[in-house]
């Protein structure tokens, strides 16, 4: 075939060309793209030798210089306009543009509507729920990266700064924990430099203008940064929440932990009707959904310590650091079963198939993770309740970034990086964060600070975790510290008696009117829903979290899509 179209001499003279009309225009030039940029396989047909994506080429010519603006006529919106090769309406196909920019590095400033006229439609399209990762959210709870679930809003990520200058946006990265494991230091002197990291850390929080206060679960976490703080303020507050269910609740652990420690407790005790009461003001404090079912009685604690103090200490990041979660043991497992043959693993996988464990062992690391599939085992699982076929990859993916930075870690050393990125700040500080704030509480992790930080980036991984034990240096340093009975205590992993409520008569009629309510009828299959809730109910399966990140999701959506409006606080 003989070329009409020198695809890259158009590309030169182009960027060449507009580049002197930047410059001719006082570095501003306004360039109206009509057609297609992505995509333009007519063009390509009629012209041989145009690229289907030939101006998009020459726009990443110039990207150093380039906003892209979109625009959209509020009548395709009101009418609904269908893009005939897509299939999807024209709203819908601006939030596809604005990934596709962003994917390929062209910033997007913003998005024009023209022909403005007041109606619904277009004000819903101002403020719209980011449908394409509601997959993504049911199955981890929240999203690891710099989306949210309203369309066109994102997120600075942890440990970043943002930028705007000569409008454009650009983020930079200010701190990036690195785990640099030093050798030849017994357990003992690891204990003793993270006791002294902690005790300096405690101390530096509990500098204020007012009263500083603690959270005292019973646990080593909480009862450490108790007795540090003790050490200098004897008599300070504390305060413990849980419920009249006692196998469920901290309140024994906590008062003996008080005893133990010489400091006075205020309780906390959460009814089944104060912890689904308040939900719906806890989704909207939240700003985002977030269905962890630990934020309800935190939130009462909060309260709690608002009415004595201002300011208080949490053992927020203990276990992300030192090796605390169940799933860092399992990783260590997980890495000696690597050492199996492939096919050994996978005939054993397909021999239980029931078996998670033995599925996961065949799998590539990022994929294996278990937080990616949080809240549901498997992406076809969760599709299973879905209104519409999810195209969405499966959650896992979105995980992969991060354990391609650390592909030279252990695995239960990835896990724990990846957390810090991830689960800590998305999961565990937000909801820490935004109960605190509901009742204008500030509250402080002294676990966090950079100098126990350094220290726990420092510890070999069998001083962190190992098959059988979590924790092992932070207890070792809660054994020179705390009475015996203290820096044994097992962890608990804030149980909720959730599970046992929602088979009550009362609670289990409140969930089933919101997963028949038209916001359940409008995302999920209610019928699924409503034979999930059935089986819980009739102890056939525990679907506590399942049917809790649907319910707070329905809730979070009625407010702030339907209403509109905060709910009575």
């Amino acid at each position: 075939m003989k070329i009409g179209f020198d695809n890259d001499k158009y590309l030169a003279m182009q960027s060449e060309h507009i580049r002197e009309r930047i410059q001719k225009f006082d570095n501003k030039l306004y360039l109206e793209f009509g057609g297609k940029l992505f995509d333009d396989y007519h063009a390509s047909r009629v012209l041989p030798g145009f690229q289907p994506d030939s101006k998009l080429q020459m726009l990443l010519q110039l990207k150093d210089q380039a906003e892209i603006v979109i625009v959209i006529s509020a009548e395709d919106i009101v009418s609904s306009k269908i893009r005939g090769d897509y299939g999807i309406t024209y709203d819908l196909d601006v939030l596809r543009l604005i990934d596709a920019f962003q994917g390929v590095g062209l910033y997007v400033g913003s998005v024009c509507v023209t022909k403005y006229a007041a109606a619904p439609e277009v004000e819903a399209f101002e403020k719209r729920l980011n449908e394409a990762r509601l997959p993504d959210w049911l199955s981890m709870e929240y999203l690891p990266d710099r989306e949210t679930l309203f369309a066109g809003v994102y997120e600075l990520p942890p440990a970043h700064t943002l930028c705007w200058q000569n409008g454009r946006v650009s983020l930079q990265r200010y701190a990036a924990p690195r785990f640099r494991v030093q050798r030849g230091r017994s357990l003992r002197s690891w204990a003793q430099a993270i006791g002294d990291a902690l005790a300096d850390s405690a101390a530096a929080h509990r500098i204020a203008d007012v009263e500083v206060g603690c959270f005292l679960s019973g646990g080593v976490d909480s009862s450490l940064v108790v007795r540090e703080t003790a050490r200098n303020q004897p008599a300070v507050q504390c305060f413990s929440v849980g419920y009249r269910e006692e196998k469920y609740s901290e309140l024994p652990a906590a008062r003996a932990a008080a005893a133990a420690l010489g400091v006075p407790l205020t309780e906390t005790t959460v009814t089944a009707e104060a912890f689904f009461d308040a939900n719906r003001a806890i989704q909207w404090y939240l700003d985002e959904p977030m269905p962890n079912p630990a934020e309800v009685p935190l939130y009462f604690l909060c309260k709690t310590a608002r009415q004595r103090v201002k300011v208080v200490l949490s053992g927020e990041g203990a276990d992300e650091l030192f090796g605390g979660y169940p799933l860092y043991r399992q990783a260590v497992w997980a890495e000696g079963w690597q050492r199996m043959p492939r096919p050994v693993r996978r005939a054993l996988a397909a021999l239980l198939p029931g078996c998670g464990l033995l599925r996961r062992g065949v799998q590539p690391r990022w994929q294996r993770c278990a937080r990616a599939n949080y809240v549901f085992e498997t992406p076809q699982e969760r599709d299973l309740y879905l209104k519409r076929p999810c195209a969405a990859s499966d959650p896992a993916r979105r995980c992969k970034p991060y354990f391609d930075k650390v592909r030279g870690l252990d695995e239960p050393t990835a896990l724990q990086w990846v957390d810090l990125q991830t689960w800590l700040p998305r999961d565990i500080l937000r909801k820490a964060d935004r109960m605190s704030m509901a009742h204008s509480l500030e509250l402080r992790v002294p676990f966090l600070d950079r100098r126990v930080l350094a220290v726990a980036l420092g510890l070999p991984r069998r001083y962190r975790c190992t098959a059988r034990r979590g924790k092992i240096a932070l207890r070792a340093a809660a054994a020179r510290r705390l009475p015996r009975a203290l820096a044994t205590n097992p962890k608990r992993g804030f149980p909720v008696p959730l599970a046992d409520w929602l088979r009550q008569d009362e609670y289990y009629a409140r969930v089933k009117a919101k997963f028949t309510g038209p916001v359940a009828e409008r995302f999920f299959d209610t019928g699924a829903l409503c034979a999930l809730l059935d089986d819980h109910r009739a102890g056939k399966t525990n679907a506590m979290t399942k049917i809790w990140a649907f319910y707070c999701f329905i809730e979070w959506y009625e407010m702030y899509f339907v209403e509109q409006k905060p709910p009575i606080l």
